[in-house]
């Protein structure tokens, strides 16, 4: 992630530091590129290090506008340790004002997945590292991916997604090969220690 958020941050002349910044609260979050851009100083928790999501950026027929979460309730996301530092550098940035926002275009103006892509050369950046199916979109889905092989459990994975139901969670976790193999692994120590105690039972279904 730091090596892609480098990498767009030179293709873009180096010049905002903010794209970078974007693109790691976006998949250490697991959000949206519209809901980190409807993000404010008043919705981050420095205490609890949790962020209120309550808002998302979307085009309109006049522009881009703010509007509710897509699933039309807030939710609380986990703000991991690896980017505290940059919230804490955003929220003085932005002079602690609560209503500001936390993440801009270099201009101040509010963020979308095509503004991203067209400030920072995204396809041709993602093609040049070898990810060329890397969609902004994906970050989210690796955000998610992140927490699902750290073990975090599917009810919270989906309060964390915002995701009306299991079923739409489970489309974006793709376990890695470790994790399969982990699982393995686990389900013969299980079986080993049942059978040497008791022999093998097997249930009906």
């Amino acid at each position: 992630m730091e090596q892609l958020a480098d990498a767009l941050l030179e293709r873009s002349n180096g010049n905002y530091r903010g794209w970078g910044d974007v693109v790691k609260f976006a998949a250490c979050t697991a959000a949206r590129i519209g809901e980190v851009s409807g993000v404010r100083v008043a919705d981050i928790d420095t205490s609890t290090w949790t962020w209120t999501v309550r808002r998302q950026t979307t085009p309109s027929p006049g522009g881009l506008v703010d509007k509710g979460t897509k699933g039309k309730r807030a939710r609380k996301v986990p703000i991991i340790a690896e980017v505290r530092e940059l919230v804490l550098d955003r929220i003085a940035a932005a002079d602690r004002d609560p209503a500001a926002r936390l993440f801009t275009g270099p201009r101040g103006g509010r963020i979308s997945t095509a503004v991203l892509r067209d400030a920072t050369h995204w396809d041709e950046v993602v093609t040049k590292l070898g990810y060329e199916h890397l969609r902004r979109h994906d970050l989210r889905h690796t955000g998610l991916t992140w927490m699902a092989d750290a073990g975090v459990p599917l009810h919270v994975l989906r309060k964390i997604a915002g995701h009306g139901s299991l079923t739409t969670t489970q489309r974006y976790l793709h376990p890695d090969r470790d994790a399969i193999a982990a699982a393995g692994t686990a389900l013969s120590a299980h079986l080993t220690g049942s059978w040497s105690q008791t022999g093998p039972k097997l249930k009906a279904v």
